[in-house]
C-alpha cells in the first residue's frame, strides 16, 4: 500500500495505523535521511497567517513532527516502530489541537546539517518496513501559485510605488 497525493496528517497517520508493527523509516531521494535510533522530540500544531506578494491574506495549518538522532546504542537497536511512533503522536494529540486536514511535515537536522522541514511525498507500506519519502522544501509564489526562481513570478515593484523615508 502506498499513500501519495498531498498527504495530510490524518492520511499519514491512517496509513501508519493500518501497517503492521514494523520499523518506520524516513528517506530523502530514496536514501536514508533520519538514521536508526531516532527520537520524536516534538509534535507541533502550527497555524500560519501570511500575506503574499499580491496582497492576499492566507491562513493554513500544518503538523510538524521533529525528529532527532539517537545515541549509538539506540541506533544499534534499529528504527522506531510504527507502534511506538503512534503512541508518541497519540499522547501529544490528546493535549494539543492537531488538525487531521493539516499538511504534515517532518523536521530533522543533526550536527552536520541544519534543521529543515521536509515535505512528505509518499508513504510506502512494505512487509518489513514503512518508508516515508520526504522532499526538500520549496518556495512558491502564492499570488500566482507558481514555483518561483529568482523572483520571476512576483516581479519587481514599480519604482513609483517605492517610498523611502
Amino acid at each position: 500500500m502506498t499513500l501519495t497525493a498531498q498527504p495530510t496528517t490524518a492520511s499519514f497517520l491512517q496509513t501508519v495505523r493500518d501497517a503492521p508493527e514494523v520499523p518506520l523509516e524516513f528517506r530523502l531521494n530514496g536514501q536514508t535521511l533520519v538514521p536508526a535510533g531516532y527520537h520524536v522530540t516534538e509534535v507541533k500544531a502550527v497555524t500560519i497567517e501570511s500575506m503574499d506578494c499580491g496582497g492576499k491574506a492566507n491562513a493554513w495549518k500544518e503538523t510538524v513532527v521533529q525528529l532527532m538522532d539517537g545515541t549509538p546504542d539506540e541506533a544499534r537497536a534499529g528504527f522506531m516502530t510504527t507502534r511506538k511512533f503512534l503512541s508518541i503522536y497519540d499522547r501529544v494529540a490528546v493535549r494539543i489541537p492537531v488538525q487531521g486536514t493539516a499538511e504534515i511535515r517532518f523536521e530533522y537536522g543533526n550536527v552536520s546539517s541544519p534543521a529543515m522541514q521536509y515535505q512528505l511525498v509518499s508513504v510506502n507500506v512494505q512487509p518489513e518496513r514503512v518508508v516515508a519519502e520526504l522532499q526538500l522544501p520549496g518556495v512558491m509564489c502564492k499570488a500566482t501559485g507558481a514555483s518561483s526562481s529568482a523572483g520571476q513570478c512576483c516581479g519587481p515593484v514599480a519604482p513609483e510605488l517605492i517610498q523611502l523615508g
